[in-house]
């Protein structure tokens, strides 16, 4: 049994709170995992927070990732192979459209939905850009590096990141889709280690040529690195894999090489830098290389590679690249030490939200300053009493929980360090999604045809994505065959009435049991032509509401929070569940019984029946706040008709309170306030 949840040991809320979504690139329209797997538990959480903390203290930001390899590449080849004449930043903002409207689909309300390169944020975006790399010089944590780069003597021109492919050299990745320095699962390496590159321009192998970039001292900052993670070790509010991800890749520089290579190996071992090897135990098919740090270990290829010896690199911090020479970037001021550089995308993208923040900000003030508490972004970034919680997919933990940790650090402005809410990846089918596959993900917005928002939205928040990856298997795209037809036809479980659609499981709590119980609330007090019932008043009872439904309410109310505190967002879910269902058994039980009595004593069973709808009414209130942030739509047309203004029905500054209470805070007194009236046969979720 459950232990009793007390006031006294609630969790504490900062006082101003930053919601990121991680961002989408602008080359493509949102893919099920994008919103189901990142946007919709932001959202959920930011709705969460304003309805917590005050919506003038909550900033939800995100935004299309306008810049980089992967769309310079997708506009290269609609360019060239379809004839697409726009410009790139054309190109771009269309799908950042597409985005903003799928988002749109799903009720998700980011505060800010902008574009690194699109008005108004692009200009907030390139001053952030400077400020900071210009601080982190100051800070003395930047260095020119000469480096390689990949290029194409075919096409005589250097390759941007995405147009060059091979294999990923990362020791125990199996990833087969790597480019010029990432493979698509997040691991970073140097280009001279992509195994079997590849032009995409010609398919030819191309050359490595030195190339001046600006790099972040990334590795001077793995005891601070260490530290922090151990930390995270005891925080209730942080997923393991975060952890489990940030201590990869604070081992050191360390090369693995197959054991059929350790006659070349010894052979060479002697003109290597300083370096251990350790001999691979049991039945282990390779060998240990672990040198004192990154230098060593990048002089030790060219070495190995002239005797002919493979090795894979193993996850350790190396020096995080800030700028590249692709024309589509953010322009970086030659002041950083190099002249003609943009930045790479994925140092731009992490103080993105700050950018976005910054803009957001300027446009309330302008518009008079009513909608945020605070308009400098340090207030939100840089104070103590503020916090970040930052959703992304578990390939991004290593850019947020390793490089921006670090430059957080590095810049010296008192950065709070975020809460990453990471989630494992959304499967389709039981299997990775692959728009490759047999059967391809639809687009997000393609589910919309078949689905309401809120029953997608109650979906994916029930996967629980911070655990492990859970596969989305919507009926309407399952292709099995389950049996035949009458005319001997294959017989699909999309049309087999036998095949229970899995995505509809948390809709029936909404179509059935949340409708059923706010029906019964209005429905309850509606005053009807020739009821003699007294409880039919058209207003909300007045009343205490018995002990077991009072606390039924306040431990549900106490639970969620809990949950939503260490981000357990399936959690939550299921404690909303579990009190709709009680609470909606209870109104049953309690309104027969009431029913029952009226038929030989109306006064008897009016008192019953008023006690039903005021533990009913409670039990509804407190459900409707606390899905509110799961689907909103519904719970604010709840809300509409209790006809009580959001911001005080859904406050929790009242959510633990009686009923009565609640009536009192508005000027009113118990018993007198009117409800909105309630069309027949209405119903509060879409089917």
């Amino acid at each position: 049994m459950a232990s009793k949840l007390s006031k006294d040991s609630r969790p504490t809320w900062p006082r101003r709170a930053i919601v990121t979504a991680g961002m989408p690139y602008g080359n493509k329209n949102l893919h099920f995992g994008h919103v189901g797997g990142v946007f919709i538990p932001a959202d959920f959480y930011a709705r969460f927070l304003r309805d917590r903390i005050g919506r003038e203290n909550v900033l939800f930001v995100s935004g299309t990732d306008c810049y980089g390899s992967p769309i310079m590449e997708s506009y290269r080849k609609l360019h060239d192979e379809q004839g697409y004449e726009k410009h790139i930043s054309d190109y771009v903002e269309a799908n950042h459209e597409s985005q903003a409207a799928t988002l749109a689909g799903y009720d998700v309300e980011p505060d800010f939905f902008g574009g690194s390169a699109l008005e108004p944020a692009v200009h907030v975006h390139e001053q952030m850009t400077d400020e900071i790399i210009l601080r982190l010089k100051e800070q003395g944590v930047l260095e020119k590096r000469a480096t390689k780069q990949f290029f194409d003597p075919v096409a005589q021109q250097f390759l941007n990141g995405r147009q060059v492919t091979g294999r990923c050299p990362i020791q125990g990745c199996k990833s087969e889709k790597a480019y010029a320095d990432e493979c698509d699962l997040g691991h970073q390496f140097e280009p001279e280690e992509l195994i079997a590159p590849k032009s995409a321009l010609t398919g030819e192998t191309p050359e490595l040529r030195p190339v001046d970039n600006i790099y972040f001292d990334l590795p001077s900052y793995l005891d601070f690195l260490k530290g922090f993670t151990k930390k995270l070790e005891g925080d209730e509010t942080v997923r393991s894999v975060v952890v489990k991800t940030l201590e990869e890749w604070l081992n050191p520089p360390q090369l693995y090489i197959q054991n059929k290579f350790r006659e070349a190996f010894d052979a060479i071992e002697g003109e290597l830098p300083p370096h251990t090897v350790t001999d691979p135990e049991g039945n282990k098919s390779s060998f240990t290389v672990t040198f004192p740090s990154w230098r060593e270990r990048d002089d030790a290829h060219e070495v190995l590679g002239a005797g002919g010896v493979r090795f894979r690199s193993g996850k350790a911090l190396v020096p995080f690249r800030l700028t590249g020479n692709i024309a589509w970037g953010v322009p970086v001021t030659d002041e950083c030490g190099c002249s003609g550089l943009t930045c790479w995308v994925w140092p731009e993208s992490l103080w993105a939200p700050v950018s976005f923040t910054r803009t957001a900000l300027a446009a309330d003030e302008q518009a008079g300053g009513t909608r945020y508490a605070a308009h400098n972004w340090r207030d939100w970034w840089c104070d103590p009493e503020a916090h970040v919680y930052q959703f992304i997919g578990q390939d991004n933990i290593y850019f947020y929980g390793i490089a921006q940790t670090a430059m957080w650090e590095a810049l010296g402005w008192n950065m709070q360090q975020s809460t990453l809410v990471a989630n494992y990846h959304v499967l389709y089918m039981g299997k990775k999604a692959s728009s490759s596959s047999k059967t391809p993900p639809p687009p997000a917005s393609e589910l919309l045809d078949h689905y309401s928002a809120e029953q997608l939205r109650a979906h994916f928040l029930s996967l629980g994505l911070g655990e492990k990856p859970v596969s989305f298997s919507p009926k309407a795209y399952d292709l099995r065959e389950t049996g035949k037809n009458p005319d001997g036809s294959p017989l699909l479980a999309r049309d087999d009435k036998r095949v229970i659609d899995p995505v509809l499981k948390e809709g029936t709590l909404l179509t059935g049991v949340f409708n059923r119980l706010a029906r019964s609330c209005f429905y309850g007090v509606a005053v009807k032509d020739g009821d003699p019932s007294t409880v039919r008043t058209g207003c909300i009872p007045a009343g205490e509401a018995s002990a077991e439904a009072t606390e039924a309410a306040e431990q549900a109310a106490l639970a969620f929070e809990q949950a939503m505190w260490r981000t357990e967002l399936h959690r939550a879910l299921g404690v909303c569940d579990a009190f709709l269902r009680t609470a909606n058994k209870r109104w049953s039980d309690a309104s027969k019984a009431a029913k029952a009595v009226q038929k030989d004593d109306q006064a008897a069973g009016d008192a019953l029946m008023h006690q039903a709808l005021v533990d009913a009414f409670l039990e509804l209130r407190v459900a409707t706040v606390l899905m509110h942030g799961i689907v909103p739509a519904g719970c604010e047309l709840i809300c509409e008709h209790f006809d009580i203004a959001p911001e005080a029905f859904f406050s929790w500054e009242h959510v633990l309170d009686s009923t009565d209470a609640l009536v009192e805070s508005l000027g009113e007194k118990p018993g007198t306030h009117r409800v909105k009236e309630l069309p027949p046969r209405f119903d509060f979720f879409s089917y």
